[in-house]
C-alpha cells in the first residue's frame, strides 16, 4: 500500500491574522458522497479542520471536541474554549461524486497542549482479528485485519501527537492476559498496548428497480488500549461505519491496493483509523508519559526516552523513585516518590538519553526502572 493513499492530499495556506499567536489557515478538505451531501460535508468539513490542526502544530484532540457541532450545515462557527476558535465555510463543490469544502479556519495554538509538555509515549499493537471471518468471503478479504493494522500502525507514525509507534506485535494479546501484555510491553519499551478486533463486516445488498442494484457493507471494531505496565485495560471504544462495496459480488479484492483505499469502503477504513488516532489523543495524552533510568554510573546514567519521544540536549527532568509494593492480597501497588535531584539530558540517541545527575552525592539513590518527567508534577 501506497504512502500516498494514507495521507491525505490536502495543502494550508497560512493568512495573516490579527493576533500574534493566532493565525488563519484557508484549507480544502475531500469527501465521497455516499449516503448525502450533508453527511460527505460534514466530513469534509472534518478533514479540513484535521489538515489545519496539524499544519498550525495545534492539539488534533481538539476536533474529537466539536465534531457534534459540524453536523449543522452552517457557512460560520464560533467556538470558546479550543484552539479552533472560528470556522467560516468558503465554498462547496461536488465534482464526480467527491465533496469538495474549502474553508476558513482561525487557531489560536497554547503552550499548554499536553503533547507539548510531555514526551511521547510507546504504542504497540497487535494485529486486528476479524471475529467472524466468514463475513471477509466477500470479496475474499481475509487479510483486512493486517491490512487494517498496518494502516492504522502508519495513520500514528505520521500524524500522532503524544505517542510513537512501536511497531505490531506477532504474538496473540488479550485483555484477559494482563501478565502477558506487560511481558511484550517491557521488551519492546512500550507504554501502552493497543488491541483490537472487527466484529462486523457484513452486507447488505440495496435492491433497485430502474438502477443497478448496490451493496453496502458495514465495518465494526472494537478497541481496548493496556497499561504496559500493569496489563489492566485503561480505554475501551467501540466505532462502526456503512460505505458502498462497488467491487463484483464475485472478484478477489487485494486490500494492499491502491483500488482497494481509494474505494468507498476502503476510504471509510481510513477515517475509522483516524477516529482512532483523534480519541487516543484526546483520552490519554495527558497521561504523564513513564520513560524509566535504565543504566546508572556514578552521576550519569542513561533513560529509556530518545529522539522519536521528543527529547532534546538540554532537557531537565525531575526523578521518581519506585517504591511499588505487594499488598496484602498479593496485588502489586505502584507508588513514585519525587526526588529532589535534577537531571539534564547530556546526550540523545534514537530511543534513549544520557543523563547528567545534580547534586551529585544523590546520584547513588537512584535505581534502575525510577521514573523521570520532563517537567515536576
Amino acid at each position: 500500500m501506497r504512502k500516498k493513499i494514507i495521507t491525505p492530499l490536502v495543502t494550508c495556506m497560512a493568512l495573516a491574522s490579527a493576533a500574534a499567536n493566532a493565525a488563519w489557515y484557508e484549507v480544502t478538505g475531500t469527501s465521497t458522497i455516499l449516503e448525502s451531501t450533508e453527511q460527505a460535508r460534514e466530513r469534509a468539513l472534518e478533514d479540513a479542520i484535521f489538515q489545519a490542526l496539524k499544519y498550525s502544530g495545534a492539539d488534533i484532540a481538539g476536533l474529537a471536541e466539536i465534531r457534534p457541532y459540524l453536523a449543522e450545515s452552517k457557512s460560520d462557527y464560533q467556538f470558546s474554549g479550543n484552539e479552533i476558535r472560528h470556522i467560516q465555510v468558503l465554498d462547496t463543490k461536488d465534482r464526480r461524486g467527491v465533496m469538495k469544502l474549502t474553508a476558513r479556519i482561525d487557531i489560536y495554538p497554547t503552550a499548554k497542549a499536553c503533547h507539548k509538555n510531555q514526551y511521547k509515549k510507546g504504542l504497540l499493537m497487535s494485529r486486528f482479528n476479524i471475529v467472524s471471518p466468514q463475513q471477509a468471503a466477500l470479496g475474499g478479504i481475509f487479510q483486512f485485519g493486517d491490512d487494517f493494522t498496518v494502516l492504522l500502525q502508519r495513520q500514528f507514525e505520521t500524524q500522532a501527537q503524544s505517542f510513537v509507534a512501536q511497531g505490531i506485535t506477532p504474538h496473540n494479546v488479550s485483555p484477559t492476559q494482563p501478565d502477558v501484555a506487560a511481558m511484550i510491553a517491557e521488551d519492546t519499551g512500550a507504554q501502552y498496548v493497543l488491541i483490537g478486533s472487527i466484529t462486523d463486516m457484513s452486507a447488505t445488498l440495496d435492491e433497485k428497480v430502474l438502477v443497478k442494484d448496490k451493496t453496502n457493507r458495514q465495518l465494526a471494531m472494537s478497541i481496548d488500549v493496556l497499561d504496559g505496565k500493569s496489563g489492566e485495560v485503561i480505554y475501551q471504544n467501540i466505532y462502526r461505519d456503512i460505505a458502498a462495496w462497488p467491487f463484483e459480488r464475485h472478484s478477489k479484492v487485494d486490500t494492499k491496493t491502491a483500488r482497494f483505499w481509494t474505494s468507498p469502503y476502503g476510504e471509510m477504513a481510513q477515517r475509522v483509523s483516524r477516529n482512532i488516532l483523534l480519541d487516543l489523543e484526546s483520552n490519554l495524552s495527558c497521561r504523564a508519559s513513564t520513560p524509566e533510568v535504565v543504566s546508572i554510573n556514578g552521576q550519569t546514567g542513561q533513560i529509556s526516552a530518545g529522539r522519536v519521544h521528543g527529547v532534546k540536549y538540554g532537557d531537565e527532568l525531575a526523578l521518581w523513585h519506585n517504591a511499588s509494593f505487594t499488598d496484602q492480597y498479593g496485588v502489586n501497588r505502584t507508588q513514585l516518590r519525587k526526588s529532589e535531584m535534577k537531571l539534564t539530558v547530556t546526550r540523545v540517541y534514537e530511543s534513549s538519553a544520557e543523563i547528567s545527575v545534580s547534586p551529585p552525592e544523590l546520584s547513588p539513590s537512584i535505581q534502575i526502572g525510577d521514573m523521570v518527567t520532563k517537567h515536576a508534577l
